[in-house]
């Protein structure tokens, strides 16, 4: 079992020191979560430093927390490389389907360390407390219950679940157990995220009416071309429990490695992105969900047997609720974006916008003039006179001064991720007991409503979604 994405998006900030060791992780992102009450004020257009919280810094002995990693693929390795910088943070076993990954555990994490290609003896060991679940998305829900029914606490990567339905079956396992499940989208815990969501609440941009969300990429990794390793084989690879409950089919290294370019194993953009943007907005808005969603798209370039597309563009209807007023989201990603590749999370207001990158956050505020201005030109000369009276009176000359239009945030240079503070944030909630950033309620709500885009595009209609009960719903 693998989860062989490779982040990045997009190579023109290569020389930024930050991004780059965190690549050399594996480590994309925009997200990790501070309290908003710990990030910088500022009131100039001048880049400003939000601040790291320090509530993390020393681990008693006796709250050392034991890790297995199930999915020793590209992003199960950088999950576990994460996870050993906190501190306290011991890793005992591994397991994968390809005997090369479990070798390459091995020389990662110390020859002495037990692998195996079979879950289940993982989750019979005493000295295990906690998996990071790194396998395909049709293996999400099965190996994550099974991993709460055994007592151990669960990191899930996005999307938490490849169909609706077995996102309920992990929010009951979850509940039933009492085992901590946290959903690996890491941009649950970033502190742009917080930022942006305090500046949302107090009004800085006005009333929300619109939101758009970008993750394009222009290389043959960022479209899911993993290398495959020159020994594969049905002798290197346990093929058939690799298949589960997908399709029986032969031998084929590319499903295997290539998991994220078939449906049968994995979820196509909206599962691998849109979720990731969806996330960033519901914590930012505090939204449950959308109501409606239509998708469209194509294979324009990546021709390679993928039976999804590699351009996917999705709208999605948010209702009015207590969180929000009614506004409108739309994401796109393409896999082939001649521009080099974009990421972005934009949030439209009355008076301004929010715009997030990869490392930074940028606020405009244009506030909504009072007067409406005067296009009375065609008047003539009593009626412009007149009018210009009355003009006058309703907006009456008010000087106000003019201050700062655009502000901007950034990360501090000792910061060590978004995914960093998304381990923090996981291993905290298990030694506190407490609950977590981004559990299976919040998980299946930022993942049902990508599957509804997924409905929607290959059958070409829309679609509903109950955000409340977490269900898909025809739209005729």
């Amino acid at each position: 079992m693998n989860d062989n994405k490779q982040a990045g998006s997009s190579e023109n900030n290569a020389t930024n020191s930050r991004r780059t060791f965190l690549k050399t992780l594996g480590i994309a992102g925009t997200a990790a979560a501070a309290a908003p009450a710990a990030l910088a004020e500022t009131s100039s257009p001048l880049p400003q430093y939000l601040n790291l919280v320090k509530s993390h810094s020393s681990t008693a002995a006796n709250d050392k927390v034991r890790i297995a990693l199930i999915g020793t693929g590209g992003m199960g390795i950088g999950d576990t490389q994460t996870a050993l910088m906190v501190n306290g943070v011991e890793m005992v076993a591994a397991c994968d389907l390809y005997d090369g990954r479990l070798r390459r555990a091995k020389e990662l994490w110390g020859d002495q360390l037990p692998v195996t290609k079979d879950y289940r003896e993982i989750l019979e060991r005493s000295d295990v407390d906690a998996i990071i679940n790194g396998t395909t998305d049709h293996w999400h829900e099965k190996i994550s219950s099974d991993a709460m029914h055994k007592g151990k606490h669960v990191y899930c990567e996005k999307p938490m679940v490849q169909k609706v339905e077995d996102g309920h079956t992990l929010i009951k396992v979850a509940k039933e157990t009492g085992k901590v499940f946290q959903v690996g989208s890491q941009f649950a815990s970033s502190l742009l995220i917080a930022k942006a969501r305090e500046l949302l609440k107090a009004g800085d941009i006005g009333e929300l009416v619109f939101a758009e969300a970008i993750y394009d990429r222009h290389s043959a990794m960022g479209a899911w071309q993993y290398s495959i390793p020159p020994d594969a084989s049905p002798q290197t690879v346990d093929w058939d429990t690799y298949l589960g409950s997908a399709p029986k089919r032969p031998w084929d290294p590319l499903r295997f490695f290539r998991w994220r370019n078939y449906r049968d194993y994995g979820t196509g953009i909206a599962g691998d992105l849109y979720v990731h943007l969806l996330t960033s907005l519901h914590c930012i808005t505090g939204s449950k969900g959308p109501t409606r969603v239509y998708s469209t798209g194509g294979t324009r370039y990546w021709k390679d047997g993928r039976d999804v597309p590699d351009i996917q563009l999705s709208i999605y209807d948010y209702p009015k609720t207590a969180e929000h007023p009614e506004f409108n989201l739309t994401t796109r990603s393409n896999f082939v974006d001649g521009g080099g590749g974009n990421y972005l999370v934009r949030i439209v207001g009355t008076e301004g916008d929010l715009s997030l990158g990869f490392d930074s956050l940028t606020v405009h505020r244009n506030k909504f003039p009072k007067a409406p201005g005067m296009s009375i030109d065609n008047f003539p000369k009593d009626q412009k006179e007149l009018f210009i009276a009355e003009y006058n009176k309703l907006y009456p000359p008010h000087p106000e001064l003019d201050g700062p239009k655009e502000f901007k945030y950034s990360f501090p240079k000792e910061y060590k991720g978004d995914r960093y503070e998304h381990f923090v944030n996981f291993f905290s909630s298990i030694r506190q007991n407490t609950p977590n950033v981004e559990d299976a309620t919040f998980g299946l709500r930022a993942c049902g409503p990508t599957q509804c885009g997924n409905l929607s595009y290959f059958q070409k209609k829309p679609y509903s979604w109950d955000p409340i009960n977490m269900k898909i719903m025809t739209t005729t």
